[in-house]
């Protein structure tokens, strides 16, 4: 990694001022207590009490001594004028600027507030400590890391150091982790697996394109044959035989080599060092084996929706195309049931009145086309499903072969119904999954089972199972157990270390908890006390219970001038096309600088922002790049908004969302 990744703002934003300071800010670093006033005001004259507190508050809040320590924010200069009672303050900046005093405060400061500098023992220890465990468990850029340690260096008084110091010290802390990450990956990897990963880089035989590029593609296509492909991708990343080192590593550092490894060109993986590849196939192949299956998944739900889809679709058709034996049968029917409901005709008459007027044979045939063609009310359609059996047992053996589905104990008839079709036993299967609907077809006359309906009737429950959770494979990223992501007993204890260091928590909790205690005890007694003068709350009895009542606030009315001036606003907004408010969005504010290529270095592409912007507008308008596309512009071209958007602005936004 390059030592240098600060970009020159950052460099020019580095232990300065910022061009304007919050109110929050103000109050926060730059409010004299008491005794900094005391101390302060033994200083004999108003230029050396003054200086003294700009070099206090500037230490505070920005952890460092200025050149010139008058360089302050007009705003500082007015607060701190103000609390020490100084008329005229930039007389005093002027005798300050320019006197040795300077240089004995900041000893002073540094004697008595207790700073330290950075090259002090047990700081960089410290520091290097807490970046390790951020490092570790998280993916964060360095630039990112470099504001981290900066507020860990002003929130703990150590001055800060040179620029290019801290910009090294945390390029060798992150260059360590990836080294100890690197080496844990690749611990438990035989001498035959390594081969096996090697050639992953290499050209399939009678092909262009290497096993890598193969594996990495995932399923385009919903239909049976490319369930089944999907399924065998699958199989192929398990005969790898690639595990994971016993010694806890964390998903996010595994899934970021896996991303980059899913996403650069093979030539790119060829060219790492070799202790980085082998840890990056690794990685890759542990998260695609979870990749897979999800796109598997995601195939199957498809699929299933699509068959089940089609057969209502073709039962009402075939529905609309006997409406008219419906009628004509209902109608003979109803003939009949009102000669049955006739008072006039006698009992011991009213079968061959019925059979005289309508006809035996007649009135069966009529029951026989009503019991057809009737549904009820939570039909399946299974005689449309019944037709599509080729399709199912295309894939259904593969799935259940190559897919381990787990479940919750509300689905574990399912697992059990999934199983037996699996394996086929000489027993009857479990039919605790056939409800009402799906009786009538499964349990035959006869009582024998229906292989074909049950078939149907498993892969009913199993579609609604995945999308509840109540059935989940792992590994996965989208169908795993939803209680998997629960620390529990050992693994807990493992990572509690690591995990409290990073959130600056300590590893027993009854300080924290008794901190937290206290703090609510007296929020309580504060609020309690401020309650008799307090209009907007009261206590009401209803019934046995007290009640705390928040009076509701008032609504205010909108002035006319605030009406006019939103009026003024809307006839001034220009009448331009959204694209071209996103690009004049992009260049006044610089947002698209947030977006970072894969690699965590700038891209060098001319009109990027171009580039970026239509993607931004392609997904969020939900119409994909096609409306967007001109192959006249270079920035606008469909290679080009495709490299874009999986090089720069996809993990980009997905970090954003997080």
């Amino acid at each position: 990694m390059p030592v240098s990744f600060l970009s020159t703002t950052q460099r020019e934003r580095y232990g300065r001022y910022p061009e304007a300071l919050s109110s929050e800010e103000l109050a926060r670093y730059f409010h004299l207590d008491d005794d900094d006033r005391e101390w302060i005001a033994t200083k004999r004259r108003d230029s050396s009490r003054l200086g003294y507190a700009l070099q206090l508050t500037t230490a505070r809040f920005l952890g460092t001594f200025l050149e010139d320590p008058t360089a302050v924010p007009s705003s500082v200069l007015h607060t701190l004028s103000s609390q020490l009672g100084i008329a005229d303050p930039s007389d005093c900046v002027i005798d300050y600027r320019t006197t040795r005093q300077r240089w004995q405060h900041t000893t002073e400061i540094r004697a008595r507030y207790g700073y330290r500098e950075f090259a002090e023992r047990g700081v960089q220890f410290r520091l290097g400590r807490w970046l390790c465990a951020l490092c570790w468990t998280g993916t964060d850029r360095p630039s990112a890391l470099f504001d981290y340690a900066n507020g860990w260096l002003v929130g703990h008084k150590v001055l800060l150091p040179g620029v290019t110091v801290l910009e090294r010290f945390i390029a060798d802390i992150r260059s360590r982790m990836e080294s100890r990450l690197w080496r844990l990956l690749v611990r438990g990897v035989t001498v035959a697996q390594r081969q096996r990963l090697e050639d992953l880089l290499k050209p399939a035989e009678g092909s262009r394109q290497s096993w890598l590029d193969r594996l990495r593609k995932g399923p385009v296509r919903v239909s049976a044959p490319a369930l089944v492909m999907a399924l065998l991708r699958i199989e192929t990343v398990r005969d790898l035989g690639i595990k994971l080192p016993g010694t806890h590593v964390p998903p996010s550092r595994i899934a970021a080599l896996a991303r980059f490894a899913s996403t650069v060109k093979v030539s790119a993986v060829a060219r790492l060092p070799e202790a980085r590849r082998i840890a990056t196939l690794v990685a890759f192949v542990h998260c695609l084996e979870a990749s897979a299956q999800d796109d598997a998944l995601d195939v199957l739900d498809l699929l299933l929706r699509e068959l089940f889809t089609k057969a209502e679709k073709e039962d009402r058709k075939v529905r609309q195309r006997s409406l008219k034996d419906l009628d004509r049968a209902a109608s003979t029917l109803a003939e009949a049931c009102r000669m049955l409901l006739d008072p006039g005709l006698p009992d011991g008459e009213l079968r061959e009145r019925v059979y005289a007027a309508i006809g035996r044979d007649e009135l069966a045939q009529a029951l026989n086309e009503v019991r057809g063609l009737v549904r009820p009310p939570n039909d399946v359609f299974y005689t449309e499903l019944e037709a599509r059996k080729a399709t199912v047992s295309r894939f259904l053996p593969t799935l259940l072969r190559v897919i381990r589905f787990d479940a919750n104990p509300a689905a574990q008839p399912l697992a059990q119904a999934l199983q037996w079709l699996h394996e086929k036993p000489d027993h009857d299967p479990p039919t605790a999954i056939v409800g009402k609907a799906w009786q009538r077809h499964v349990v035959q006359e006869d009582g024998r089972i229906n292989a074909t309906a049950y078939s149907f009737c498993a892969l009913d429950k199993l579609r609604s199972a995945i999308r509840r959770r109540d059935m989940f494979i792992s590994p996965s990223w989208r169908y795993a157990d939803p209680r998997a992501g629960l620390l529990a007993g050992a693994e807990w204890e493992a990572a509690r270390p690591i995990v409290c260091r990073s959130l600056s928590l300590t590893a027993q909790p009854e300080a924290t908890l008794a901190a937290l205690t206290r703090e609510l005890d007296k929020t309580y007694r504060r609020v309690a006390a401020r309650l008799p003068e307090n209009d907007a709350v009261r206590f009401e009895t209803v019934g046995d219970k007290t009640e705390l009542v928040l009076s509701p606030l008032e609504a205010l009315e909108e002035p006319p001038s605030l009406i006019a001036l939103r009026n003024e606003i809307k006839a001034r907004m220009p009448r331009v096309d959204l694209p071209e408010i996103l690009l004049e969005v992009a260049a006044r504010t610089g947002c698209i600088d947030a977006f970072t290529h894969l690699t965590e270095r700038a891209a060098r592409a001319a009109d990027l922002t171009t580039s970026l912007c239509a993607v931004l507008m392609a997904e969020a308008c939900n119409t994909g790049p096609e409306p967007l596309v001109r192959q006249d512009t270079p920035a606008l071209k469909r290679d080009r908004l495709m490299w874009v958007d999986q090089r720069v602005g996809r993990d980009s936004r997905k970090n954003s969302q997080k």
